[in-house]
């Protein structure tokens, strides 16, 4: 199988390649990524052949396309609050170059692509769990990016016959999640905080919730719907219902670290979303064999290998 992975260089587009070259050795896997985030020793080890480019870049954008079976679109900027302090940048690689990669699909004839898509686009909907047919309502742009990339996969399935599939992420975490930029996901930075003996910052009471959701079963269901060429007219939350306030985690870390952590609560964010769970039914439908890693497991591992990154 030959598959294009976009932003294949960030933290879940390295590890899906290294899961891709894991699991179908004698498949190729591309990759198209500006590095403006990811980093080429994200794929020290993979067999992978690496585009240094944007997706907005449509001409170069067609030249690794040519010939896939696939392609898995994860190329964007992501954070809320990177979308609120300069909302253009988010629109033009999250919106504008998903058109780009579907366009660029449609135009050399793959007819599969699953874009992510994600867990913000419900924004100010209060009900939990989530379900992919409740009303959506973005309260950030990017969340904005994220509903017009679902929305414009689904639409070149009703308007082009291709087989698109739009997953909705919650919170992923795992190996290679960096912490060092200040958009930095939850779980890397407080785990960059603690292993340090920094005071862990959180915005808010600290009662927000999260559907957490280990890298390894994201992979593990894009790959499968990479090469059964899965597809949904409606978006899929790619999460199982667990539901983690903040404070929550801190107390998980301090178990597995088994050291006290410090803790310093500040003024919420603009934009963020108080409380994510999926209902994890639709994602159990299309993906009848999938079995999550649990919190607590996927956790430990992104422990070590936090550990491991520590001088000394």
């Amino acid at each position: 199988m030959k598959v294009l992975i976009t932003g294949g260089a960030g933290f879940i587009g390295s590890n899906l390649a290294r899961f891709f070259k894991q699991h179908d050795p004698q498949g190729e896997v591309r990759i198209i990524d500006d590095l403006s985030t990811g980093r080429r020793e994200n794929l020290d080890g993979v067999d992978a052949q690496l585009v240094v480019g944007s997706i907005l870049d449509y001409e170069l954008l067609k030249t690794v396309t040519a010939g896939v079976d696939s392609v898995v679109h994860l190329a964007a900027i992501g954070s809320v609050p990177r979308s609120v302090a300069a909302p253009r940048p988010t629109h033009d690689a999250n919106s504008t170059g998903t058109l780009n990669v579907l366009e660029a699909a449609r135009e050399l004839g793959v007819d599969h692509v699953v874009v992510a898509s994600s867990s913000s686009v419900y924004g100010s909907n209060p009900s939990l769990p989530k379900s992919e047919f409740d009303w959506t309502r973005p309260m950030s742009p990017y969340a904005v990016s994220k509903q017009a990339t679902e929305g414009y996969a689904i639409a070149y399935g009703f308007s082009y016959g291709m087989k698109t599939l739009a997953c909705r992420f919650f919170n992923v975490f795992g190996p290679g999640q960096p912490a060092d930029h200040d958009y930095a996901a939850v779980i890397p930075k407080f785990l960059d905080a603690a292993l340090n003996d920094r005071a862990l910052t959180v915005h808010g009471d600290g009662l927000q919730s999260r559907d957490f959701t280990f890298v390894q079963t994201v992979c593990t269901a894009i790959f499968e719907a990479a090469t059964k060429k899965i597809h949904s007219a409606d978006p899929v939350n790619l999460a199982f219902g667990t539901n983690t306030t903040l404070m929550e985690l801190v107390e998980l870390m301090k178990q597995q670290l088994n050291k006290d952590i410090a803790v310093e609560h500040v003024d919420p964010r603009v934009g963020d979303v108080r409380a994510s769970q999926s209902d994890g039914v639709r994602i159990r439908e299309l993906f009848p064999e999938l079995q999550p890693v649990p919190l607590e497991e996927g956790l430990a591992q992104t422990i070590s290998w936090f550990q491991s990154k520590q001088p000394g």
